[in-house]
């Protein structure tokens, strides 16, 4: 297995703390990305230790992502360690202050697969996330 990396970053009008307290609601990320499901499987629900799975697919077709968080430092990064049996690797949201009412938003990803393989899945995977993440954008408007 080799290591893959793809990364998103994208401008959204919202303040740096606003846009974090939207990402750290982690069942609500069902509402932007892509036909995927979220929700917390531990007892904290923020920080280090937090354990969420995500499932994306159309009913019972799709893939689930299980992941803990392993860094957590509000309001600027999350890291996760994806632990499920499909989709291993790490994750990472970080968000950069430009102003007051500006926020780079870096999303990333670090996918343990034959290179092969992610080079396959890329495409897809990168207009799914990247349509994601504006229509998360556009929940701030």
């Amino acid at each position: 297995m080799s290591s893959n990396h793809i990364a998103i970053s994208l401008k959204i009008n919202a303040p740096i703390q606003k846009v974090w307290d939207s990402l750290a609601q982690w069942e609500k990320q069902g509402e932007w990305m892509l036909q995927t499901k979220v929700w917390v499987t531990s007892e904290i629900t923020e920080g280090v230790g937090t354990s969420i799975n995500a499932f994306t697919g159309v009913g019972p077709l799709g893939v689930l992502d299980s992941m803990t968080v392993t860094s957590w430092q509000p309001p600027h990064t999350c890291d996760v360690l994806h632990t499920g049996k499909i989709i291993k690797g790490t994750g990472r949201f970080h968000l950069r202050e430009i102003t007051s009412d500006t926020t780079i938003f870096d999303w990333s990803e670090e996918v343990k697969a034959p290179r092969v393989l992610f080079l396959a899945m890329l495409p897809a995977l990168y207009i799914g996330v990247r349509i994601s993440l504006s229509r998360f954008a556009r929940t701030f408007r």
